[in-house]
């Protein structure tokens, strides 16, 4: 036999086996299949047809030495099927397999009997003591030491009380051997078995060392994002917040309206700021979602009218409006609905100065409808240094969800952004993408 996969075939936990009482595993019929061997895949039934051949093997060799060793006439073809089937039992059912070939051993030893010749060993003869091993082999291989310790010690019991109590007259016993050749087959059983545990161990164990060392680098590299987007954004926002601070004191007579709009821009880059800080703390943490360390950089929808009210105090014109059951959707669709709102409203901010702007958000039975519109600038957009990606970040957004994104221009040279998620997110698969 050969190292093969414990998680192959149900086996039961050792914890489990171990509490429970020896009789009980002496007489259970459980369904315990012989695991396949997993490498190479071409092999993995070669245990199985081995063992198919010597059940045929065996039963053609019991019928072979009842009618030609031992003279016995009549039914040999009991003795003989019950020994084969016992063997081949032993691949999915190995405790009831060791009892049928008891029993097939013992009708053998019956039979022979009244035929016992000058120095012919009796109880077992040569065409019972192979078969039971191999049973007791495969017995081995699937039950814990103490099963198996069991299993060969009443075997070699029985063996030895009926050798003592029957005896024929003239024979030689064939006791010392049967203990000799089933002790070994226990041990080899016992052997392989170990090995196949620890080999078992050992994968579960490899699994796991390829597992934390993906979770490392995966930390190592989301540490190293958090240090550029701390170095680049967080120095520059920092920046933002102190010089519109300071700015006031710079202009003699400032107006009230500069200093509303200058303590406006410090306000949003503290929140920036405040909000970075949070992604930067996700991104630096093993396990965002602990409770032990909360994070919650993700706004909601919930968080929707401090987003408006900072955009109108820009000096754009909004409006919302909201159909539907207003309800808490599931995070990702949150998260990517609000991001979805503040791209486009920015957008507006950036390219549509002086317009305004409709935002509708419509909660369906299954999907969540977006609709963000502006109207034509009432002055000229000033330079945007920015890389033009906020559209296809939108869409690879709504995209991950299984949702669906819109835009473009309207008549009267105002431009819409309307977008569809689903409330129960399926993010597309790669193949669903290229295609």
């Amino acid at each position: 036999m050969t190292v093969t996969e414990e998680s192959a075939h149900p086996a039961v936990p050792a914890a489990g086996a171990a509490r429970r009482p020896l009789a009980r595993e002496l007489l259970t019929i459980r369904r315990d299949p012989l695991p396949r061997m997993s490498r190479p895949r071409w092999l993995a039934w070669l245990p199985h047809v081995v063992v198919g051949y010597l059940a045929l093997f065996f039963g053609v060799l019991t019928v072979f030495q009842l009618s030609e060793v031992y003279g016995v006439t009549g039914d040999t073809a009991t003795a003989s099927v019950l020994t084969g089937a016992a063997v081949l039992l032993a691949l999915f059912r190995p405790i009831a397999a060791w009892w049928l070939s008891l029993a097939a051993a013992g009708l053998a030893a019956w039979q022979i009997y009244d035929h016992m010749g000058q120095g012919q060993i009796w109880p077992w003869m040569p065409g019972s003591l192979f078969p039971f091993s191999t049973v007791l082999l495969l017995v081995a291989l699937r039950v814990p030491p103490r099963v198996t310790v069991a299993v060969v010690g009443i075997s070699i019991v029985l063996s030895g009380t009926a050798d003592v109590l029957w005896h024929p007259d003239g024979s030689s016993t064939s006791t010392p051997a049967a203990a000799l050749l089933f002790g070994f087959a226990g041990l080899l059983g016992y052997a392989l078995r170990a090995t196949r545990l620890a080999r078992t161990k050992l994968v579960e164990q490899e699994t796991l060392t390829e597992e934390e060392r993906a979770q490392r680098t995966l930390l190592e590299e989301r540490s190293r994002i958090a240090r550029e987007l701390h170095d680049v954004v967080a120095h520059h926002m920092s920046v933002i917040s102190i010089q519109s601070q300071v700015a006031p004191h710079l202009v003699e007579n400032p107006s009230e309206e500069l200093k509303e709009n200058l303590a406006g821009i410090r306000e949003n880059a503290l929140e920036a700021l405040t909000e970075l800080r949070r992604v930067l703390g996700v991104l630096r943490s093993e396990d965002p979602g602990d409770p032990a360390h909360p994070h919650h950089p993700q706004p909601t929808l919930a968080e929707l009218d401090g987003l408006v009210d900072n955009v109108r105090s820009a000096g754009l014109d909004v409006t919302t409006e909201i159909a539907g059951i207003r309800r808490p959707l599931a995070p990702g669709v949150e998260l990517t609905a609000y991001r979805i709102v503040q791209e486009a409203l920015s957008n507006c901010l950036r390219h549509a100065p002086g317009s305004r702007v409709e935002v509708g958000i419509a909660y369906g039975p299954r999907e969540l409808h977006l609709c963000i519109a502006n109207t034509a600038p009432t002055r000229p957009a000033p330079p945007s240094p920015g890389a033009g990606h906020g559209l296809l970040g939108m869409r690879e957004r709504a995209g991950m969800l299984g949702g669906e994104l819109a835009a473009g221009p309207c008549p009267g040279g105002g431009y819409e952004v309307s977008a569809v998620l689903p409330m129960d997110p399926q993010p597309k698969t790669k193949t669903e993408e290229d295609a």
